[in-house]
């Protein structure tokens, strides 16, 4: 089972996204300032390094979390969708109208 995936909304919106910016990549913040939601970055704007993880792929675009919020949520599937109103300020798709949102469940066993 994927460990991360995206609703059809938030493909969308990834597709308009990589048009405006070119290649992106997604980091799922873990900070207070963000609102724990999964930030929106061109490619080689957001430094990945060896505390982060690759959980996969959406969109095409490579999906991070820092390894110590790893440990809490490697089990579960994280679903990329996307919802109205502002997210954090430094994601991409804020001046869209819209932000994307982490949703999750549990994995089987």
């Amino acid at each position: 089972m994927e460990q991360v995936l995206a609703t059809e909304e938030a493909l969308e919106l990834i597709e308009k996204l990589k048009a405006k910016h070119g290649p992106l990549l997604f980091h799922q913040s873990g900070g207070c300032c963000d609102g724990s939601s999964p930030m929106c970055y061109p490619e080689g704007d957001f430094l990945i390094g060896k505390s982060d993880v690759h959980l996969g792929d959406i969109g095409g675009c490579p999906f991070y979390m820092n390894k110590k919020q790893y440990e809490y949520w490697k089990h579960t599937q994280l679903i990329i969708d996307v919802v109205e109103g502002r997210g954090g300020m430094f994601s991409l798709e804020g001046p869209e109208g819209v932000r994307f949102l982490t949703r999750s469940k549990v994995l089987p066993k």
